[in-house]
């Protein structure tokens, strides 16, 4: 469903992406690993549009992203941003419709299927008894959830998060990324997340994409990728890698043997 074709972006001179490849299949998870300033972020915001490319293709069931419009792309699909970025005057349920704006006509009024698409958003994260709250009264983590209920209301094939989970303590961070799983199976959505923490992402996705200095360094399902010596090599760290014992995914311990004492 969504194919990424030999990106290449750069800052001025530097090189931030180069030819990077990889699709996601609908239904499928596919996480973005890597140390800080591997290109994890840059990669969401080329294939969102918001980042111009110097070379490459994005495409959406084969069509080119590059040759749509910012709403025609924005039905194909939704992101979900690393930083809170919602105006906080606006309530809850105000916030959920903005997803709703690439299907409004010339008037821009939203009838009664966006609005049932807004609520039925803000159900499925749990929104709902917070529909009437400003957004500026709310915490890091309710803010993190507008921002996935607005785009749960763009109803779009392929959805793009970077770092959902920064704000969430644990039961937020299980709570949203079950739900990402969920809708992922129910919606068939080809689902591209940047994650910091490697063990949500082996617990999370079906396949991983290492990302360092800009490059493709692996990617394959979990056990392929999270390898105590690809780990090691990344990070720079000696690390432990086995089998969670309920849920089979790969579990990370760094050694912290080499650490200092006292």
């Amino acid at each position: 469903m969504l194919e990424i074709e030999t990106i290449r972006v750069s800052y001025g001179q530097r090189l931030a992406l180069d030819g990077i490849s990889l699709t996601v299949r609908p239904g499928e998870i596919v996480v973005l690993i890597g140390p800080n300033g591997a290109g994890k972020s840059t990669l969401i915001r080329a294939v969102s549009g918001v980042l111009p490319m110097q070379d490459g293709a994005v495409r959406i069931f084969g069509q080119d992203l590059l040759t749509l419009t910012a709403r025609e792309r924005a039905r194909y699909l939704a992101v979900v941003p690393q930083a809170r970025n919602l105006p906080p005057a606006f309530t809850v349920y105000e916030s959920a419709l903005m997803g709703r704006t690439p299907y409004l006509g010339w008037l821009g009024q939203a009838g009664a299927a966006d609005h049932d698409r807004a609520r039925r958003a803000l159900e499925r994260t749990h929104l709902h008894e917070l529909s009437e709250r400003r957004v500026g009264e709310l915490s890091g983590g309710e803010q993190q959830r507008v921002l996935l209920a607005r785009a749960l209301a763009q109803e779009t094939p392929v959805m793009l998060l970077d770092e959902p989970t920064t704000h969430l303590d644990l039961q937020h961070q299980s709570s949203l990324l079950n739900l990402i799983r969920s809708l992922a199976n129910e919606r068939q959505l080809a689902v591209l997340m940047a994650l910091h923490d490697l063990n949500l992402a082996g617990l999370y996705a079906d396949r991983v994409a290492l990302l360092v200095g800009g490059r493709l360094e692996a990617y394959g399902t979990p056990h392929e990728v999270l390898t105590e010596q690809t780990l090691a090599a990344v990070y720079r760290i000696p690390v432990h890698v086995m089998t969670h014992p309920e849920y089979g995914s790969p579990l990370i311990l760094p050694d912290g043997r080499e650490g200092p004492r006292g």
